[in-house]
């Protein structure tokens, strides 16, 4: 098979959605991989690092989407990208489907063949290839919310850690998954008091076994999550259904009740955002204010630490491009049916039940297409 990996054109974005490592991988394996000419530069991998593992070097984004039969990417598909995809092509990458009509109904005109990274489960239920990225938001949010909470950049002018004599930032982190989790230790590390909130009860007990001296958790009923939310200095909105819109945890009224200068950091951007006046921006602009309150929310946080996370990724995406490369796609998924369930759109159908719910669009079951 021809791999073919375009540069990120999203802006801000640095990822890379093959390393050399796995281009070496997959070149042992007999395929063919294509990369876009600088595509790795924004990770520090160069095009000779490529070419050193085996790959060939094309000039333009549109030599790659020509030559290749599967495109790995890291973010969904800009509009000119999903212009130059055709019937029958691989695509496999973040997709986020559920908030982009545009991008789903692209997809589906185009007749690929589209599996998302973030619907891929696991045997123990979880989201193997979200989760690299949701550990790196995770980690990332307190340390660009307690930037957010400067108060040049329109924060309260409140440190995490507080100092001798005045007490720390409280911070609550609604949802105690993944995302939730690192961003609470690492809140916690900066020495803030803070908070997590789920309505999964054993995992609140988890989370106190494991965690109990490092930070609270409580349940989050819609009035415990409110009470809380007053009283705090910043809040991270870790919540995530699969493959659906993220719900709205926190409402436009709600903000008059918090703290002023306080901050919204919300990870659930990429699925819509989890409160209601969050709207995505970039890391070139990444805050704006709405009745006093101050939003991050940039849709690709972990793109501002590029190597890290493209490193990361590529170490959780590699054995499902290879297996797709080595299989195809239709096999590659009757023999791996948490890989089938990455499986977004088929020629024509959508073929994930949360996305069609989301968007009001028929959906045609992933089995009907691997008999």
């Amino acid at each position: 098979m021809i791999i073919g990996c375009p540069k990120e054109i999203k802006p801000q974005e640095f990822r890379v959605g093959i390393t050399p490592n796995a281009a070496g991988e997959a070149v042992a394996r007999g395929h063919k991989v294509v990369i876009e000419t600088q595509g790795g530069n924004g990770a520090g991998f160069t095009d000779e690092d490529y070419i050193a593992a085996g790959a060939e070097i094309l000039g333009t984004a549109a030599e790659v989407f020509e030559t290749a039969d599967m495109i790995v990417k890291v973010k969904e598909p800009q509009a000119i990208e999903r212009k130059m995809l055709r019937e029958g092509q691989l695509l496999f990458t973040y997709l986020h489907l559920a908030p982009d009509p545009d991008q789903t109904n692209d997809l589906i005109a185009s007749g690929c063949t589209a599996i998302a990274y973030e619907t891929v489960t696991d045997a123990s239920g979880g989201l193997p290839l979200l989760a690299p990225m949701s550990e790196v938001a995770g980690r990332l949010a307190p340390q660009v919310g307690a930037w957010t909470l400067q108060k040049a950049n329109g924060g309260r002018g409140v440190l995490m850690g507080g100092v001798p004599g005045v007490g720390p930032a409280r911070v609550v982190v609604i949802g105690g998954g993944v995302v939730g989790t690192h961003a609470a230790r690492i809140a916690a590390g900066m020495g803030a008091d803070v908070t997590v909130l789920d309505r999964y009860l054993p995992r609140l007990r988890y989370l106190d076994d494991v965690f109990g001296r490092d930070f609270k958790n409580s349940y989050a009923s819609a009035g415990n999550t409110i009470e809380l939310v007053r009283e705090a200095d910043m809040v991270i909105g870790a919540v995530l259904v699969p493959g659906a819109a993220a719900p709205k945890l926190i409402s436009r009224a709600q903000l008059s009740e918090m703290k002023p200068g306080a901050a919204l950091v919300d990870v659930a951007i990429d699925q819509g955002g989890c409160f209601e006046t969050s709207h995505a921006t970039t890391h070139q602009d990444p805050i704006y204010e709405v009745d006093g309150i101050m939003h991050y929310c940039v849709a690709n946080m972990p793109g501002a630490v590029a190597r890290t996370s493209t490193i990361a990724l590529g170490n959780a995406t590699m054995p499902f491009m290879l297996a797709l490369a080595d299989k195809g796609w239709k096999q590659a998924c009757i023999d791996d049916a948490h890989l089938a369930n990455g499986l977004n759109v088929h020629a024509g159908h959508l073929t994930y039940g949360a996305v069609g719910t989301a968007l009001g669009i028929d959906v045609t079951p992933t089995a009907s297409f691997l008999k």
